[in-house]
């Protein structure tokens, strides 16, 4: 992998905004973001805000000495102000603005700093200096030179009693992100191997209607222990027409190197694998309460253990049929079981000084890497049929659908399930047409229409890419044409082919119509 000239577009935007001025309130630097904006606030629109009738005058002194109380004039204060909450939305634009551009909107310069403008040279010399330098160097340049090396072997034996399989695989993880994206900084190189051995035995009884599988899987990752996976099938054939299936499954999920050794800072976040575990995190509700009391008692404190493989279990059953020789359906149900599922945490790391009222001194957000502490279940079904009428055409559709049950755990585990619960597809197809319309004969034609439908569901990544995936859907189609002499299939298509821009990431780039062309030559094809 090579990660070439990518950088990160969030984190990027954010440091281009402290390169005008930053967030901070520390007054050895001359330019902040929130100073700026309280100063024209309080020059221009706080005397405003003293006018508007029935505002309270918190010098009276009944304010002051809390004849009416305190706060009665906040409240007071609060109802005046959500009275005049237009007026309120055009004061803060106003401050806005004056931040922004270093002036006010009657063009009086208030000596502020202002935010760099995309397409000014200014802005663009920031930007290449910014996105030129690693992450590592303040930059938000990524570096990527990671490499995979992977060997998979299988033998299958024919005894008497069945066929038999044996295999094993390795892998071997050589990421190079030079402190970017992983935890790989100075003179720290990470690796990370895994090995799996596998055997199965299938044998077929009852007149071979019956298929009975067995199988068996060790896998050992560096990091981790011996995990054992079983799992059995039976598939009963009736005829060639009717196909039952029942299996029981189980199966792991290593630890991504991601979950295990990623470091990497978003700007609001930072992003953390979690091959050690980490102590001493404050859940985010209570950091914001400690804001508002500063009180500590209010802040709650919890560990994360070292992330560990997911383990699932899972009963299948399925049946597949052919009617009248034209209808084609295959249906499914299948109940999962997971412990140690694999998901999020996010916490903060807090220092503050009791010396000064407990006044924060260190903040940091983290997602930390984690499992689940309680059964994790997921279930779901689909159908799916074709119905092939005439000689060359057909109908064509499926139904999935998917749902993730916490069962009511209270663990603030973020699962990142981002599957929608409902989705659909139906569309009709052609292959191999021969036949006239009017004058005009169609030979060795074929086509296809699909139509897509994607129920919204709410999306599950870093701190800033968490949020709600709308409902969206699209149309795809496609003709194609196969010439004999040529030994080609020549098509012509596009996905989305309406140009209904969606966004399937929360976060990422809406996606419109892809067209696309080809040419696909099969030299062995025999034509008729």
């Amino acid at each position: 992998e090579d990660a070439g000239k990518s950088y990160d577009a969030v984190f990027t935007a954010l440091l281009i905004q402290d390169a005008a001025k930053d967030n901070s309130t520390d007054i050895d630097h001359l330019f902040h973001w929130s100073t700026d904006y309280r100063t024209y606030y309080t020059q221009h629109i706080t005397p405003q805000i003293g006018d508007l009738p029935g505002y309270p005058d918190f010098t009276d002194i009944n304010c002051m000495f809390e004849v009416l109380g305190k706060d009665s004039c906040i409240d007071l204060a609060h109802d005046v102000i959500n009275a005049h909450y237009d007026q309120m939305a055009i004061w803060h634009q106003e401050a806005k603005d004056a931040a922004n551009a270093g002036t006010s909107p009657d063009g009086h310069d208030h000596g502020f700093s202002d935010r760099f403008e995309p397409g000014t040279e200014r802005f663009q010399r920031v930007f290449d200096s910014i996105t030129s330098l690693p992450l590592s160097q303040g930059g938000t340049r990524f570096i990527d030179k990671s490499g995979l090396y992977h060997i998979h072997g299988e033998y299958k034996l024919t005894p008497k009693f069945g066929e038999v399989t044996v295999g094993g695989n390795y892998r071997l993880y050589a990421p190079n992100s030079e402190g970017t994206i992983f935890s790989d900084t100075g003179d720290i190189r990470i690796t990370n191997w895994e090995y799996g051995i596998y055997a199965g035995l299938e044998k077929k009884v009852l007149s071979e209607k019956l298929k009975i599988s067995l199988t068996s899987r060790l896998d050992k990752n560096q990091n981790f222990n011996y995990v054992m996976s079983p799992a059995a099938s039976l598939v009963y054939t009736h005829n060639v027409n009717h196909t039952a299936r029942m299996s029981f499954s189980s199966a792991i999920r290593n630890p991504t190197l991601a979950d295990q050794y990623l470091y990497y800072n978003v700007g609001r976040a930072i992003l953390i694998g979690n091959i050690n575990g980490i102590d001493s995190l404050v859940t985010v509700p209570s950091v914001f309460s400690f804001f508002s009391s500063q009180d500590t008692d209010s802040l709650e404190y919890f560990n994360v253990a070292p992330i560990r493989p997911e383990k699932v279990k899972t009963i299948e059953v399925g049946y597949r049929a052919t009617f009248w020789n034209r209808v084609y359906v295959d249906m499914s149900y299948y109940y999962s079981f997971y412990t140690d599922f694999i998901g999020y945490k996010v916490g903060v790391d807090l220092e503050y000084d009791p010396l000064t009222n407990n006044t924060p001194t260190y903040i940091q957000a983290y997602r930390v890497a984690s499992n689940a502490k309680d059964m994790v279940t997921t279930q779901g079904y689909s159908i799916g049929f074709n119905y092939f009428f005439k000689k060359y055409l057909a109908i064509n559709g499926n139904y999935s659908w998917n749902k993730l049950d916490l069962r009511g755990s209270v663990d603030p585990i973020i699962p990142a399930y981002n599957t929608p619960e409902h989705k659909y597809n139906i569309g009709m197809s052609g292959r191999d047409i021969r036949t006239k319309l009017g004058s005009i004969r169609l030979n060795k034609w074929g086509f296809s229409v699909n139509y897509k439908w994607i129920e919204g569901f709410r999306y599950e990544g870093s701190p800033q890419f968490t949020g709600r995936v709308p409902t969206y859907d699209q149309l795809d189609a496609q003709i194609n044409k196969y010439i004999p002499k040529l030994h080609a299939t020549f098509k012509v298509g596009a996905s989305n082919i309406l140009n209904k821009k969606n966004f399937q990431v929360y976060g990422g780039p809406r996606i419109g119509r892809l067209a696309y062309f080809s040419i696909l030559v099969e030299l062995d094809k025999k034509t008729n």
